[in-house]
């Protein structure tokens, strides 16, 4: 048996969903390159690809819409839970209204094709609707309604802000929503088809991921990267920028938003994420936030010869889309449902109960067995 830490480079199945090739930077859903869908697609179109493998015809892409936005709204007893929750982390929050979800779904429990992909179409809008609410009572707001005439970035950022987005911002949300719906078997996508292997319900997965992403070394990495950006402040130079930075490369503190498991050149994200923040930063007139960023980049390049990931500039783009840090990953979580629900979908379709082994490394065996009586007190 192999025993890599982490289980790193193991392939633990096999899937039609998401290509990467971390030696030249290359992240593809079902053969389409990620810059040519960030380029061209909406979010709508991706969660399609990612659910039957090919893109959606006019009158497909159409009927999906109406589905989103049919299950957008949440339901009020629903919300009357949502209300009378205590005050917690959101993604605490996130995972036990996913849980609560299931109960207000005629298809829970039904695992049919056809009942399993209603769900993963439900559960896509629904956790929108959820995280927004979420920021809106935290922030000592009321409830907005979606507008069904809205996409799906769009209705996040009304829902969450109040105010109707820009086109700008409603297509800067929709590309960082398509980046993060999909990366092969990260850890809370290989956590959510563990449990779908059982033949759980796709609402248990889906939570099984919610929980791993909650987890620092999974989610939470943009959060870190704006409060690393927070603590410099959006008026320092260029000097206190290195200053600081190479104080925490001196203590061997981790800077975050760089390097990854699997690439090893750029990620492929980060490369529009970058574009995104830059340009949120002209339209906004907060351009400090960028260029922070982009020194903090050259410093990582020239001291360690390390990349940036998705992570890096999502912060700033968030932060500059009126997004709180405490959702960062809640955000992370809307995006990825889509992903999860995916290889739910195509887990159940072929399904066998993943089951791996263990090293033992214990005492040796075998180990005799002393009476109670006779045993050192």
């Amino acid at each position: 048996m192999t025993r890599p830490g982490g289980l790193e480079g193991v392939v633990a199945t096999s899937s039609a969903i998401c290509h990467i090739d971390g030696e030249r930077g290359v992240l593809a859903y079902c053969g389409f390159d990620i810059h040519d869908l960030a380029r061209e697609a909406t979010f709508e179109e991706v969660a399609y690809l990612l659910w039957h493998r090919r893109l959606p015809s006019r009158a497909e892409l159409g009927d999906l819409r109406s589905a989103l936005a049919a299950a957008r709204r949440l339901e009020e007893p629903f919300l009357r839970h949502l209300r009378s929750f205590p005050p917690a982390a959101a993604m605490d929050s996130l995972r036990t209204l996913v849980s609560l979800l299931a109960h207000y779904d005629a298809d829970a429990g039904d695992r049919s094709p056809e009942a399993a992909y209603r769900t993963a179409v439900r559960l896509t809008a629904q956790v929108g609707s959820v995280v927004a609410a979420c920021g809106r009572l935290a922030a000592g707001g009321g409830l907005i309604d979606p507008d069904p005439g809205l996409s799906h970035a769009a209705n996040f950022l009304l829902m969450l802000t109040g105010d109707r987005p820009s086109a700008e911002a409603a297509r800067a949300f929709d590309v960082a929503l398509i980046l993060h719906a999909d990366h092969e078997l990260n850890a809370s996508t290989f956590a959510s088809r563990v449990t779908a292997a059982t033949l759980s319900d796709v609402h248990s997965a889906v939570v099984s991921g919610i929980g791993t992403l909650k987890g620092p070394l999974h989610g939470g990495a943009n959060a870190e990267v704006m409060k690393l950006l927070l603590s410099l402040g959006e008026d320092a130079d260029d000097g206190r920028v290195d200053r600081v930075l190479r104080g925490m490369l001196a203590d061997k503190k981790k800077v975050p938003g760089f390097g990854h498991r699997v690439y090893r050149t750029e990620d492929p994200r980060a490369t529009h994420l970058r574009r995104m923040s830059e340009r949120l930063g002209e339209r906004t007139g907060r351009t400090r936030w960028f260029a922070i960023s982009r020194r903090i980049e050259e410093i990582m390049r020239a001291e360690r010869s390390i990349d940036a990931n998705v992570d890096f500039y999502s912060a700033s783009t968030y932060h500059l889309l009126g997004i709180p840090i405490e959702l960062f990953t809640p955000v992370f979580a809307v995006s990825r449902v889509a992903g999860w629900t995916a290889h739910v979908l195509e887990q159940y379709a072929n399904n066998r109960l993943i089951r791996p082994r263990a090293e033992y490394v214990g005492p040796e065996y075998p180990q005799a067995h002393v009476p109670l009586a006779d045993r050192a007190p």
